[in-house]
């Protein structure tokens, strides 16, 4: 069948077509995208603005005429922490109902992660042996670990590259003192978890996931989109290290101009690196693999592992 997903993020309005059925890979047939940034249209009361809202409801309206264009049976739509947190998100999830027809579901940090995990390990498979995953969105940092399918371990924290950026980094380039407060918080943040993980013992394999990541690892030398999907793309510390300071002088125009790095995404990338770097620096990862796949693949997994099998062929008489 062809599935939709319609991921509603803290940065974009993201659907996702692919062929798939139970038992195989879903292989995608067309992606449609928007920049939203829902994280940056709230106001001093945390609410999404009638602007906002109005964008909003224009955009899913958008995804869901492209996905019926191209043929979808089903669309699934969820949205992530910028709704999730807004103070106005039930107004918000009623007017999009309302005016598109769409329920969008809204998903909790701990789904977000668990998700998100089971793409990896679904991705990576059995033999990547205990995955610990790290995944930056616009609007929070999820943190997962463990063996099977479902993680033994997974939170979801406020550490959004987006989120981030608005609250802490207003200069452009930054504030040397800004950059240091933002790293002091993102550090107090992440060390309260630590505990949490370090008692499963050291992970096999460990793999992040997001365009935060990707980027940086292009930046710090991993191959190009242009080299294919199964290409191996690793993120050391000791590289990312290395290129925090030098992001962190860096205007956001500037940042554009680096391999991989879209002009929208560039205002964020100092701050997820300060993250990306913390997570791995405090959860002791020297190495990480990025993974192609992420939340919007755990979301159709979820949904092909409830669909009914294929029969048997029929013989011929």
């Amino acid at each position: 069948m062809r599935l939709g997903v319609l991921d509603v993020g803290s940065n974009t309005v993201h659907l996702l077509v692919v062929d798939a059925h139970p038992g195989a890979r879903p292989l995608p047939a067309h992606s449609h995208k928007a920049e939203l940034r829902l994280a940056e249209l709230l106001d001093a009361q945390g609410a999404i603005a009638p602007a906002g809202v109005e964008r909003l409801i224009a955009t899913v309206a958008g995804a869901l005429h492209a996905a019926e264009d191209k043929g979808c049976e089903e669309v699934l739509p969820f949205a992530t922490s910028a709704v999730r947190e807004a103070t106005n998100a039930d107004a918000v999830l009623a007017r999009v109902k309302e005016e598109t027809g769409i329920d969008l579901q809204v998903l909790t940090g701990d789904e977000e992660a668990r998700l998100t995990f089971l793409a990896a390990r679904r991705w990576f498979g059995w033999s990547a042996g205990k995955l610990f995953l790290l995944d930056i969105g616009g609007g929070s940092l999820e943190v997962a670990y463990g063996i099977d399918e479902e993680p033994d371990a997974a939170v979801s924290l406020p550490l959004g590259a987006g989120r981030l950026t608005a609250g802490w980094l207003p200069g452009d380039p930054p504030d040397t003192d800004d950059v240091r407060a933002l790293r002091r918080h993102v550090r107090a943040e992440i060390a309260r978890t630590v505990g949490e993980f370090a008692r499963f013992g050291k992970p096999d394999h460990v793999v992040a996931t997001s365009k935060t990541f990707k980027q940086l690892a292009r930046i710090a030398g991993a191959p190009g989109s242009g080299e294919g999907l199964y290409v191996q793309r690793i993120l050391g510390r000791a590289a990312l290290e290395e290129w925090v300071p030098r992001l962190a002088a860096m205007s956001a125009g500037e940042r554009a101009a680096l391999p991989g790095v879209s002009e929208g995404r560039a205002p964020q990338l100092l701050a997820g690196a300060l993250v990306a770097e913390g997570a791995m620096d405090l959860f002791g990862v020297d190495t990480l693999e990025i993974c192609p796949w992420a939340l919007r693949e755990g979301v159709i997994l979820r949904r092909l592992d409830h669909l009914p099998a294929m029969g048997p062929l029929p013989t011929e008489a």
